[in-house]
């Protein structure tokens, strides 16, 4: 695993036109609860202090569709969230990114999926259902000597989706039928393109 490049970061990620196969990729779940580190570690510290909480889905959708072997970096797109409290009770689409990894930072064992919303919620959403379109890939995962470098790279991350989702090639996205179809049934974790 790769530490942490210094040097300046690009502002955008992916082409300017729109996403380039493999993108766009979609997967789904149901919000989990992640690693548990939410009482002492980056996820309450963000809340708190970042504004960057993150939503767990089950890694199993990447082996659905053939792509399981998905790079573990950082990408950005577009999230659905079916009908909750926290969507004032109606489905609703938001920009988010996203982490495909190992967390190497905290020695994990489990490769997950943590998405952040770029949102502000008034509530959590667990046990809602999630969808997300995956437009790009913004850098791989590093691993860090410390938290203050992590927490960097975060923010960073979330410039650099915000910016490169704005992007006329990327922005039509968000219309995406497939971020609001929920069904009354469970999608039970699906990627493809």
């Amino acid at each position: 695993m790769p530490n942490r490049p210094d040097g300046p970061r690009d502002p955008t990620a992916g082409p300017d036109g729109g996403p380039e196969p493999p993108f766009p990729l979609r997967l789904n779940g149901k919000v989990i609860k992640g690693f548990g580190r939410g009482s002492s570690e980056l996820t309450n510290f963000a809340i708190t202090q970042l504004g960057i909480p993150t939503a767990n889905i089950p890694i199993s959708g990447l082996s659905v569709g053939g792509h399981e072997a998905v790079e573990s970096g950082v990408y950005y797109g577009f999230a659905g969230l079916s009908p909750s409290a926290a969507t004032s009770h109606a489905s609703a689409v938001y920009p988010m990114v996203m982490s495909i990894g190992w967390n190497p930072f905290y020695k994990n064992t489990v490769r997950s999926v943590e998405v952040h919303i770029m949102h502000e919620f008034a509530t959590d959403f667990y046990g809602c259902h999630m969808n997300l379109v995956i437009l790009g890939f913004i850098r791989p995962e590093y691993d860090y000597l410390g938290r203050d470098a992590l927490v960097e790279d975060i923010r960073t991350d979330i410039a650099v989706a915000g910016r490169s989702l704005e992007r006329k090639g990327y922005e039509g996205f968000s219309g995406d039928g497939y971020l609001v179809e929920f069904g009354g049934e469970e999608h039970g974790g699906e990627v493809g393109r």
